[in-house]
């Protein structure tokens, strides 16, 4: 993964994209979603690269890779059916899903499930479908705003050297941006979850919306989230 050279910059350079034009969750998140009030989540890891298809075996629509830059490839599914599995896809467009030979994943579960509230500039962290931890958070600010959706984390990875503030770890979510396409030369912009880069005092007890997209979070807050895999859901919604 490739950073942008700005401190200030809360987005992660991704290079390259996946070919296919998937189906797209057409669905707005506007409130904490029922899932993840319910309990776990299932995923699928990837075992081989895979044709994914608009419906079990018709009209095939994305290219589904074992791993993304170097990481394997942990997607939620969002529905089941003999042979075939429907998973949501890490590329552009945001919500985008795709149908996948059930032969092709090794399935999972995550118990965990994150939520980033615009209005409240708060990130929670659901357990089982039981709010366990809530924080202020930096979001996008109003020329450069954090999408509202349902999304994923897709990896995570250690931060750039020389470390301005990302904190211990980066969480690189599905999340693209919807006014920023091409990052630096980067060819896309895909948000992450990460530490403040200087901008304690902005994110405050209260959070604040001061990023290009990304959510920044006080390293004590951002070493809460150690725990999540990838696959976990990461819903962003308008309050």
């Amino acid at each position: 993964m490739t950073y942008g050279t700005k401190a200030a910059c809360a987005l992660l350079a991704v290079f390259g994209s996946l070919a296919a034009s998937p189906v797209a969750d057409a669905s707005v998140a506007t409130a904490v979603p029922p899932a993840l009030l319910g309990g776990t989540t299932r995923v699928a890891t990837v075992r081989h690269p895979v044709t994914g298809y608009a419906a079990p075996g018709r009209h095939a629509v994305a290219k589904v890779p074992a791993t993304w830059y170097g990481y394997q490839s942990v997607l939620p599914v969002l529905a089941m059916t003999p042979g075939w599995v429907r998973v949501r896809l890490a590329q552009r467009p945001d919500g985008a899903t795709a149908w996948i030979p059930a032969s092709a994943v090794t399935l999972g579960a995550t118990p965990y499930g994150i939520v980033i509230d615009l209005k409240s500039t708060r990130l929670e962290l659901y357990d089982r479908g039981r709010e366990v931890f809530s924080a202020p958070a930096g979001v996008g600010a109003p020329d450069d705003p954090t999408p509202l959706g349902h999304f994923f984390v897709a990896f995570i990875e250690p931060p750039p050297v020389p470390n301005d503030g990302y904190g211990p770890f980066i969480i690189v979510t599905s999340a693209h941006s919807n006014t920023i396409k091409d990052w630096e030369g980067s060819g896309d912009a895909v948000l992450g979850i990460h530490g403040p880069l200087g901008g304690d005092r902005e994110i405050g007890t209260a959070g604040a919306r001061i990023s290009h997209g990304c959510i920044r979070l006080h390293v004590s807050a951002l070493r809460r989230l150690s725990v999540i895999p990838p696959g976990t859901p990461v819903t962003v919604v308008a309050g």
